[in-house]
């Protein structure tokens, strides 16, 4: 209640405006005053609230929308692939038939036919009017609707393939030609997301196609699909609140990989012959091991970076690499090949004008092999470890050199280890931020969801330490980088053979086990060309040596990884082969040695 003096005034003066509010403030009722304070919170907490619950359905319109654009686009897919079966049926047959389809008449065998063939076969079929594009594009189409259904790898199918197919009868001279490629979600294609697993990249679609999207048309091929994601790329399994959760073709049960699992798991089912990933800490050669492919990831910046979407764009300390996946060690090459064009190095001056060097490729030359089993932070599972000394038994008997490393060559310290998670944490929990949290991803943001308070006090704290410790970082690894190669060097070594992450992980123990990252990281931090090729398969005998897995710190994470890879008997098991910076051919080139002496070994 508030006693204000009639007519304004005071003792026979005019009070003022300012002493008569003052007046006032000083008359206020304590009752009054409180209740207005208390209105003034309330209001403001159910502003908070509203404008919360305001975000969230925008979030929840936006996802719904993303999932109806991709499910129409499926529909569109099986439309067209409806289509094109009635106009190829036996009663419909052109009079003068593909001539390389014996079993024309039979529309299972001839589709068979064609995804037996390699992306070389597929290309070189095309080109001589044996196979057509149409026909090619059409029976990948089909397959890919099949492994969508099952294992849920896709974001969006590419209609636009259907009008490049129009287009291709002046590119018969592409390495590609009539080549379906499947390209993942965080690569830029004219119309559509990259989403990044993210709510609020949705409905922001590329003004443009990537460069390497460009060089793949220019040279042919027809990309057709996006595939699937962790949410924000920074996990190695591969699942978002957008699209959801993608299954290992190996085994469901099973992750994957990520960060580029789509492709994994589309080409391990046979959906795609061909696929492009990218790669910060394992993200081609994870889903590669994991899904029984090959994947490859260059020198960074071999391969243009240009419209290439990411969460956590401008970092230096890391670098990205795009690379392809695919069955076989030739088909990455001819993928390489087909990229490393002049085209691509006027598309982007910034990428050094190396053209593919096939002469080391082919080279048959005795190599000189670096080897070791365990780099001292994550033990690797029973089957790797096999199929690790048998890989390396083969390269000797084969006649090639290998020299035993210390493990303490490429030992990462704890601090150098963890520097990709503190790189963009801050970036990351603001790409989140309004939506839903992937249960994979939880693990690693627990620390994000702090009250604002609370974290702000951290921030302003600890800014100046981190700014100074990822200072140290990089001139640690600067030196580190120095140490390795010059240990390379003393030993006088081509490429060498290491261990590789896996078996396929079961769902969400990827998000419990960073770890384990640096069995991958590790070439990336150095910025080497590496690779995984499947060697082996898990045995019964190797899933019974889980039980007596202790690790390398018998601890609760070597606990935890021993649940992650239980139950892979089966499931393929891969081997990593490494090179140094800008010897991507030499590096191929091992793989394919590898590859050739495991199906020598295997035809016996």
């Amino acid at each position: 209640m508030l006693h204000v003096t009639p007519g304004g005034s005071h003792g026979g003066k005019r009070t003022s405006v300012r002493g008569r509010c003052a007046s006032v403030a000083v008359e206020m009722d304590p009752a009054w005053a409180s209740g207005l304070t208390a209105a003034v919170l309330g209001g403001g907490a159910l502003l908070f609230l509203v404008k919360r619950r305001s975000e969230q359905q925008r979030a929840r319109d936006k996802v719904q929308a993303a999932r109806r654009r991709r499910d129409a686009s499926l529909r569109r897919a099986e439309e067209a692939v409806r289509r094109f079966q009635e106009t190829v049926s036996p009663e419909r047959s052109p009079r003068t038939p593909e001539p390389f389809l014996t079993s024309r008449l039979d529309p299972a065998a001839a589709s068979a036919e064609v995804l037996s063939l390699s992306p070389a076969e597929l290309a070189a079929q095309c080109r001589d009017g044996a196979l057509s594009p149409r026909r090619v594009l059409h029976v990948y189409m089909e397959k890919a609707l099949e492994v969508q259904e099952k294992l849920n790898c896709c974001t969006d199918f590419l209609m636009e393939s259907q009008q490049q197919l129009a287009q291709l009868e002046g590119q018969r001279d592409g390495l590609l030609y009539g080549v379906p490629v499947s390209i993942k979600d965080s690569l830029g294609y004219t119309g559509h997301d990259s989403s990044c697993g993210v709510i609020c990249k949705l409905e922001d679609p590329a003004a443009e196609d990537s460069v390497v999207v460009k060089v793949l048309k220019r040279q042919g091929a027809i990309p057709f699909m996006k595939t699937n994601i962790p949410q924000g790329l920074l996990n190695y399994d591969c699942s978002n609140p957008i699209y959801g959760l993608t299954l290992n073709p190996q085994n469901p049960q099973k992750t994957p990989g990520g960060s580029s699992g789509g492709e994994g798991a589309l080409i391990g089912g046979g959906g795609s012959i061909l696929g492009l990933g990218t790669d910060i800490g394992g993200s081609i050669r994870i889903p590669a091991s994991f899904c029984g492919i090959c994947g490859f990831k260059p020198t960074s910046n071999r391969i243009s970076m240009r419209g290439l979407s990411s969460c956590c764009p401008g970092q230096k300390s890391v670098g990205t690499s795009i690379g392809p996946m695919a069955r076989d060690v030739d088909s990455l090459a001819l993928c390489m090949k087909a990229l490393l064009c002049e085209n691509m190095f006027v598309l982007d001056p910034t990428v050094p004008p190396i053209p593919f060097n096939e002469q080391v490729y082919l080279s048959t030359k005795r190599l000189r092999i670096g080897y070791y089993e365990n780099d001292g932070m994550q033990q690797p599972s029973p089957s790797m470890s096999r199929a690790l000394r048998d890989t390396k038994d083969l390269l000797e008997r084969a006649g090639h050199t290998v020299c035993m490393m210390s493990q303490d060559t490429f030992y990462l310290n704890p601090p150098l280890s963890k520097i990709h998670g503190w790189m963009f944490p801050h970036i990351l929990f603001k790409l989140l931020k309004g939506g839903p949290i992937d249960p994979c991803l939880k693990g690693q943001t627990v620390p994000y969801g702090l009250p604002w308070l609370v974290k702000k006090v951290l921030s302003v704290l600890l800014k100046p330490i981190v700014l100074l410790t990822l200072n140290l970082l990089v001139l640690i690894l600067q030196n580190y980088i120095h140490e390795v190669v010059s240990e390379w060097r003393r030993l006088e070594l081509d490429v060498m053979l290491c261990p590789m992450l896996g078996p396929a992980y079961n769902h969400t123990y990827a998000g419990k086990l960073t770890c384990a990252l640096p069995n991958t990281t590790i070439y990336n931090l150095l910025n080497f060309p590496a690779g995984a090729v499947p060697v082996s398969t898990v045995t019964a005998e190797d899933e019974a040596n889980l039980n007596h897995y202790k690790g390398n710190f018998q601890d609760y994470w070597d606990k935890v990884f021993v649940k992650a890879v239980r139950g892979a008997e089966g499931l393929p098991v891969a081997v990593q082969c490494v090179a140094l910076p800008w010897q991507d051919e030499l590096c191929l080139r091992f793989m394919r040695e590898v590859e050739q002496l495991v199906r020598e070994k295997n035809q016996i």
